[in-house]
């Protein structure tokens, strides 16, 4: 799997990552991390939650340019939990096992802007399926503002199916798709601005489902449907 940085014109290739890779995953988390003006927005895997993944719990994908690492991307087989996500949107205990995460994605700081996020999507996620891993449900969490993932995740047509505290009181959206390739007819629309937490809450709690990312004049609005 190849590419070319739009930005850079640099030619990528994307492999599967194994525990090797660790302390390469680990700089560029460490990294990204050190950047980020707003820490709260991500949540960072521990050097023991990427092993477990590596040691045939989940996938990694990476980027590289010159054997460098300029981004990855993980899935993970989640063990049953009361924390599981499953939970949080509704599903039965009988249904957790039906569950996959996507984890953590990660791009170097001058990778941005190349698409690397959703092209580690695609190709993840086809390497899901060839792996014959049972699963009917993908689901993973965002922070309110975390907009590039917001956008990544909406792109893949995932659905925002709650809005709650998890990993410490930390606020998140719990997203949502299934495997089935039914499209949803959606007979109600309506938008609500990112930071009406109590109004967001409320609709998701009534059966309507975070579909889409608006802008408008500066301000960043999430258009639900049922």
């Amino acid at each position: 799997m190849q590419g070319i940085l739009k930005q850079s014109n640099e030619s990528f290739f994307v492999s599967r990552l194994y525990t090797e890779h660790l302390s390469d995953i680990l700089s560029l988390q460490q990294l990204v991390v050190d950047q980020l003006e707003q820490k709260d927005i991500l949540q960072p895997l521990t050097e023991e939650e990427y092993a477990y993944i590596l040691q045939g719990n989940g996938l990694m994908l990476g980027a590289f340019t010159n054997n460098q690492l300029i981004a990855f991307r993980a899935l993970l087989f989640p063990s049953i939990d009361e924390e599981h996500l499953g939970l949080d949107i509704g599903l039965s205990k009988e249904e957790l096992k039906d569950v996959i995460y996507q984890e953590i994605s990660i791009v170097h700081p001058k990778a941005r802007g190349n698409g690397l996020q959703q092209t580690l999507a695609t190709f993840i996620m086809d390497e899901l399926e060839r792996t014959n891993k049972p699963y009917k449900y993908i689901c993973c969490t965002v922070a309110p503002f975390n907009i590039p993932s917001l956008k990544d995740k909406f792109a893949q047509g995932m659905e925002i199916a709650a809005l709650k505290q998890k990993y410490g009181h930390r606020l998140r959206y719990i997203f949502v798709k299934t495997r089935s390739k039914i499209n949803r007819t959606w007979h109600e629309h309506v938008s609500l601005r990112m930071d009406d937490i109590p109004g967001q809450q409320t609709l998701l709690a009534n059966g309507w489902r975070g579909i889409a990312l608006e802008q408008r004049n500066h301000e960043y609005w999430i258009l639900f449907g049922r």
